[in-house]
Order: structure tokens, then C-alpha cells, then sequence
């Protein structure tokens, strides 16, 4: 049964702090329920929720082949989904910063970004999750370690990747004590207990794979497993077991970016799942239904969103055909028209080994681009030019901007986060 453990907390360090801080006290930490034996009730409504939003992710799958290179589809979102989960945690940066700050880290420039190296982290986390982890015949706990490890690569906190927490941590209230927070997490020596258990239900199957999804994360935030970066690797894990279990097999729908416009539900739905007592009675149940449905809710909302964005990526790569005349099916101008919404900014050299064609056909598909208006030269730190799809990059803005509207529309509804500005060449998204 789920229950608080009654604690005491004496400072260790205290010289210096208010008088309010360096005093002790009693907090309670929160003990959930280990899930790999529970039973789980879902209600009418919320099965038919699961059932419209593993539909819908299933279309995006099947149906996201109209780009001349699928796999960029999945990249951009992908990246999308980072960026997203990041903006949770607080982390601002528009799309074309990030995407610089990605290249320049390929070129070998100094990292002075601080914000986007913690992005360009998660999306490095978020990769290699969906493509390690979640095809691994088993989720171990040194999976979610080397998520975790990966996410912390290049940060100020390095030192603290992969590591799980040896020390109590809690949430909301002072920086100083578990006094007054919001939330207190596991106390330590429960975590790794909770981790094994946390990957034994994420291996099974016989629940909807979006359920599955929905309680792996809420469990995982609730465990709290490491000093930074829970949320960031939690939502992870959303992609991975999504993955796992056959439902979004290339194209991972961009859920954060939903759940960060819907920041109040989404921190509301997680903490209801914590209640105390039996995992049958009427409290746990009613608040574990209450969060899937909140989290199939985004999921379908995401995929709508993610094929609306396609289609404006399909719209745009005809228009830069048109700019440019007769493109030869396989010639190195074809190969990366499809490749750029998977990478929109590009150096001559990182083409060819996108595309996989020598240097100087790149080279002169980078130019024919460049002339027809769809690249444009721009330069990476001091001395490295790379080109950039600004157009393209625009119309990912509008996805963002988008996803951050209640209603999916900025023109009726503004933005309900912030989010970066939309360039006035470009006109607005429609549905």
C-alpha cells in the first residue's frame, strides 16, 4: 500500500542561512506502490480515450510516407519533442538557435550555450532512448542510467549522470530542506528497489501500450531517481515504451510539447496519481483514470498537430521544386530536398554524408539550392559556413507556436507558453 514515511531532517550545513532554514523538522516522503504485480481499472471513457489516441499515432506511423525521405519526418519531431521537454523544465530556445548550436557542436566550436547544450543533451538522450532502449529484448535500470548519463553530457551537473541519487530531494519549497516542499520523493535507499520494479512493468505488455506509457511516467517522476534531469529522462521513457511496444514504430509524436502548453494539468495529473492507501480503492483509481486521459488527450492532440505539419513540409518541398525546375529522381538536389526537414541546417560536407553522395555533387546541390532561395549561406562561430533552410525552419516555429495554443489556432487563442516568434515572410499554418 501506498504511504508517507515520517522523517526527520537536521541541517548539515546551516552556518549562514536564515533562521528559518537552519532549523530541523518532520517532512513525510512518499512510498508508491510497485507496479509490476498491480492491477489496473481502467473505466469506459478512458479505454475509449487510449483507443482514439493509438489509432491516430498508428496513422501518423503508417501514413507519414509523403516525404521523399520518411525518416526526416521523424527527426525533426523528435528533436521537437526534446525542445519540448525541455521548455517544461524552464530550458527557453527557439528552434534556429538550437539547430545552430547543434551544428556548431558538429563543427567543433566552443560551447558558450549554455541552455542550448542542456537542449542539444536531451535531444542526444531522447535519440538514443528510442533506438537503444527501447529495442533492447529488456528495459534494465542500466538503460534509464545511460539515458540519464547521456541527457547530462556537456552540462555544468556532468558529474551527476548516470548516478543514481544519494541523498534525499524533494520538491518545490526551500533549496535548503524537505521543510515545506511541494513534494518529497523516495528516500534513498528505496530508489533502486522501485527502479527494478518500475522496468519489470515497463517489459510486460498486457496493458494499451499509451496506459502503459501514461503510469511508466508518473512513476518515474514520482521516484525521482536523480539529482537533475527526472523529467526530462521520464519523458523519455514515454517514447521508449511507446516504441517498444509496436505502436509508434518510426515517427514519435511531439507529446511534450502538448503536456508543456498544458503545464497545470500535467503536474496536477502526476501529482493525483499519488495517493495513499490500496491501489483498488476509489482515490487511486479515479486519479490514475483521470491522468491517462489526460495524457491520451495530448497524444492525440500531438498527432494531429505532427500531420498538419507534414503536410506544410510536403507543400514546401513542391514549392522548392518548383523554384528550381526539372530535379532528376536520385540526383544529389532530389536526395537532399527530402533530407532537410530532418536537418535544416547543413554544411556541404554534412549533406554528402546525409545523402551519401560525394562532395562536390553535394556541393553543387547546395549551390543550385542556395541560387533557387532555399538555402541560405550562414556562418557557425568565426570561420565555418553552413546553409541554412530558413523556410523550413519557420514552419517548424508555426508547429511550435501551434501546439502552444489551447485551441490550436495563435490567431483565436494565443500562445499559453512562451514561444518564439513567428517570421512575418511566413504566412500562418491552417489546419
Amino acid at each position: 500500500m501506498a504511504t508517507e514515511l515520517r522523517l526527520r531532517w537536521d541541517p548539515a550545513f546551516a552556518w549562514g542561512l536564515p533562521r528559518r532554514d537552519r532549523q530541523g523538522c518532520e517532512y513525510a516522503a512518499y512510498l508508491p506502490d510497485l507496479l509490476s504485480e498491480r492491477t489496473f481499472q481502467l473505466r469506459g471513457d478512458v479505454a475509449a480515450d487510449i483507443a482514439d489516441a493509438e489509432a491516430a499515432i498508428r496513422r501518423l506511423n503508417l501514413e507519414a510516407t509523403s516525404l521523399a525521405d520518411s525518416e526526416a519526418l521523424a527527426r525533426l519531431l523528435l528533436r521537437a519533442e526534446a525542445v519540448a521537454s525541455s521548455k517544461i523544465e524552464g530550458l527557453e530556445i527557439s528552434g534556429r538557435r538550437l539547430l545552430r548550436a547543434e551544428m556548431a557542436s558538429a563543427l567543433g566550436e566552443k560551447r558558450a550555450d549554455v541552455t542550448a547544450e542542456e537542449v542539444v543533451g536531451n535531444i542526444r538522450a531522447m535519440s538514443w532512448s528510442v533506438s537503444e532502449m527501447a529495442t533492447a529484448s529488456r528495459i534494465q535500470v542500466s538503460h534509464l542510467l545511460e539515458a540519464h548519463r547521456q541527457l547530462m553530457v556537456g552540462t555544468p551537473l556532468e558529474a551527476l549522470g548516470g548516478h543514481i541519487r544519494e541523498k534525499q530531494n524533494w520538491i518545490g519549497g526551500s533549496s535548503y530542506n524537505p521543510c515545506s516542499a511541494e513534494f518529497v520523493p523516495p528516500p534513498p535507499d528505496h530508489v533502486s528497489p522501485l527502479l527494478e520494479d518500475l522496468c519489470e512493468f515497463c517489459n510486460q505488455d498486457d496493458l494499451p501500450a499509451i496506459a502503459q506509457a501514461a503510469i511508466a511516467h508518473a512513476q518515474f517522476e514520482t521516484i525521482h531517481p536523480f539529482a537533475d534531469g527526472n523529467g526530462r529522462t521520464g519523458r523519455a521513457l514515454i517514447h521508449v515504451i511507446l516504441r517498444r511496444r509496436g505502436l509508434a514504430p518510426r515517427v514519435s509524436p511531439p507529446i511534450s510539447l502538448v503536456l508543456a502548453t498544458r503545464s497545470r494539468d500535467y503536474m496536477q495529473g502526476l501529482a493525483a496519481t499519488r495517493y495513499q492507501g490500496s491501489p483498488s480503492g476509489t482515490q487511486a483509481v479515479e486519479s490514475l483514470n483521470r491522468w491517462i486521459a489526460t495524457f491520451a488527450a495530448a497524444s492525440h492532440r500531438a498527432v494531429d498537430d505532427a500531420e498538419i505539419f507534414e503536410r506544410h513540409v510536403v507543400e514546401l518541398s513542391s514549392q522548392w521544386r518548383s523554384r528550381i525546375g526539372r530535379v532528376r529522381k536520385g540526383s544529389a538536389t532530389d536526395l537532399l530536398i527530402g533530407a532537410l526537414p530532418g536537418a535544416p541546417i547543413v554544411t556541404v560536407g554534412s549533406a554528402a554524408t546525409l545523402i551519401k553522395r560525394s562532395f562536390p555533387a553535394t556541393n553543387n546541390a547546395v549551390n543550385q539550392l542556395t541560387k533557387a532561395g532555399v538555402l541560405q549561406q550562414v556562418r557557425i562561430g568565426r570561420r565555418n559556413r553552413a546553409f541554412e533552410a530558413s523556410e523550413l525552419i519557420d514552419v517548424f516555429t508555426d508547429l511550435e507556436r501551434r501546439l502552444a495554443s489551447p485551441v490550436g489556432d495563435t490567431a483565436t487563442a494565443p500562445p499559453a507558453r512562451p514561444t518564439p516568434r513567428r517570421a512575418d515572410r511566413q504566412p500562418r499554418l491552417q489546419a
